[in-house]
């Protein structure tokens, strides 16, 4: 068996337990796909056709505004997941895009096998359902963040529960996920004493 799928399988039995005919009915469903830095995975207009699992490098899905402002949605890191649920579910017109910020390589789900896994193998119906879940909270407790918090607070939580994003993703993406600017994130970590990139 390949070490990428090892990974995911090592991933999947963090929360659900599989047989080997289960694991093998899995891996026979996904597909591998590598982007260069800066390449697209999803561009708003299309239709979203892939749960999409991160092998290595880092992504963002990023809505873009009337004005042509980039707005920050969501990071996904190595043993991450991430798509355009509503896309996905619906068969309808991505409204974000998901672009690479490293090369990257992902493993790759459509619908179709989705929904075989989902009838010949029905605890990956409770394995999505747990994903969609903590997708859910953590959606969630974003949201109340930024009502609740001012943006330095809201840096902190960043820092407390993803420290590897703050890490590995250019700040002005950081900035633009928490709803502040370059510069104030900069004030920000001045004042926290990190040391900005070269």
């Amino acid at each position: 068996m390949e070490p990428i799928h090892q990974q995911i399988l090592q991933h999947l039995a963090r929360h659900v337990s599989l047989t080997a005919e289960e694991q093998e009915l899995f891996i026979s469903l996904v597909s591998t796909r590598q982007l260069l830095r800066k390449q697209f995975l999803l561009q708003a207009g299309d239709v979203c056709r892939y749960e999409s699992y991160v092998l290595d490098g880092c992504l963002r899905s990023f809505f873009v505004d009337d004005k042509g402002d980039e707005h920050t949605l969501h990071f996904a890191l190595e043993d991450w997941w991430i798509t355009d649920l509503e896309s996905f579910l619906h068969h309808t017109a991505a409204r974000v895009n998901i672009e690479a910020l490293t090369p990257v390589r992902v493993l790759q789900l459509d619908k179709p096998s989705l929904e075989r896994l989902y009838a010949e193998a029905p605890v990956f119906e409770r394995f999505f359902r747990i994903l969609h879940q903590n997708a859910y909270l953590a959606q969630n407790r974003r949201i109340l963040n930024n009502i609740s918090m001012n943006g330095e607070a809201r840096y902190v939580d960043l820092l407390q529960h993803y420290p590897q994003l703050v890490q590995r993703v250019p700040q002005k993406y950081i900035a633009s996920y928490l709803g502040i600017t370059p510069v104030f994130l900069s004030q920000i970590r001045a004042k926290l004493g990190h040391r900005e990139e070269e």
